[in-house]
C-alpha cells in the first residue's frame, strides 16, 4: 500500500475500525483558539471590516472571473485592502460561550486549525517582512523585518516568479491539535478540506479588488518550517498564495490556469 492509501485507510471511519477516544471525550482542555501574541512585540490594528468602503461584486461574476494568475502589476495593497483580505479568509464573527471562534469559513466542529502569515512585499503603511495576523484580535503582528523575506520565501516556493511579484503572498499555517483533541487522526483529512476553503475564499474576495491569486502547494515543507521557527509536527505550513494586482494589459490567464 503506497503513502497516499495508509493515508486515506488509517484515517478512515468505518465498522471494522476500532473506536478510541478522542481528547475531548476523554474530558482534555481543548487548546486555545489561537496561538498566543508574542510578548513584546506591538500590535498593528488593522482597518475595521465592517468599515470599509471598498467595490462589491457579484457573486457569480467573481466565480466566472476567478482563475490562476501568476502576473501582477507592480502596486501596492492598501491597509484596508488587506484587511479585507484577512477578513474573507479568516475574520472572526463570534467567540462563542462553547469557546470557540465563528469565521468567515468552515471549518469542521468550527476547529479553525489555521494561523495566517503574510509575507509583505508591498502594501502601503506596512514595512516589507513577514507578519502573522492574529485573527481574534484583527491585527498583525511582525515576524521577520526586512525586504530580504521576498527572495526567501520565493526560494522556498521552489522560486516561482509569481511569489517574488505578489504584493502579499499568504501563508497558511495548521496546528493539527485544534482538529485532533476532538477529531483524532480523521483531522488531519479536515485540515486539507479546510485549506480548500480558505484559497478558494481568498480567490474570490481578490476579484472585487481587481487582485489576481495563485494557490501554491510546491514548497520546500521541512526547511519553510525551519525558516518559521516551527517544529513541523504542532505547527507547519499547509498551503499558500500569491496575491497581487492584474495586469493592466490582460485581465488575461496568466500561465496555466486553475
Amino acid at each position: 500500500m503506497d503513502t497516499g492509501h495508509r493515508f486515506l485507510d488509517e484515517t478512515r471511519y468505518g465498522a471494522d475500525v476500532p473506536e478510541v477516544l478522542s481528547d475531548q471525550q476523554k474530558g482534555l482542555p481543548q487548546p486555545p483558539l489561537e496561538l498566543p501574541p508574542t510578548p513584546g512585540v506591538p500590535l498593528i490594528p488593522l482597518p475595521n471590516p465592517h468599515e470599509l468602503s471598498l467595490p462589491g461584486i457579484d457573486l457569480l461574476t467573481a466565480i466566472n472571473r476567478r482563475h490562476s494568475l501568476r502576473l501582477y502589476r507592480d502596486e501596492p495593497l492598501s491597509l484596508d485592502e488587506l484587511s479585507y483580505l484577512l477578513w474573507c479568509t479568516q475574520g472572526v464573527k463570534a467567540v462563542t460561550p462553547r469557546p470557540c471562534t465563528l469565521r468567515t469559513v468552515p471549518s469542521g466542529g468550527a476547529r479553525h486549525a489555521f494561523e495566517t502569515y503574510l509575507m509583505v512585499r508591498a502594501v502601503a503603511g506596512l514595512e516589507p517582512g513577514i507578519y502573522r495576523f492574529l485573527a481574534i484580535e484583527h491585527a498583525l503582528q511582525l515576524v521577520k523585518p526586512g525586504s530580504q523575506v521576498v527572495r526567501d520565501v520565493t526560494e522556498l516556493c521552489g522560486n516561482q516568479k509569481m511569489v517574488e511579484l505578489s504584493a502579499v503572498t499568504f501563508i497558511w499555517t495548521a496546528v493539527p491539535y485544534r482538529m485532533i483533541w476532538r477529531y483524532n487522526q480523521r483531522a488531519y483529512r479536515g485540515l486539507f478540506l479546510d485549506a480548500g476553503h480558505v484559497c478558494q475564499n481568498l480567490y474570490l474576495a481578490a476579484e472585487a479588488i481587481d487582485c489576481g491569486v495563485c494557490a501554491i502547494n510546491a514548497f520546500s515543507d521541512n526547511e519553510f518550517n525551519d525558516y518559521l521557527e516551527f517544529d513541523g509536527e504542532q505547527q507547519f505550513v499547509i498551503y499558500c498564495a500569491s496575491l497581487g494586482k492584474k495586469p493592466a494589459a490582460a485581465h488575461a490567464r496568466g500561465g496555466a490556469a486553475s
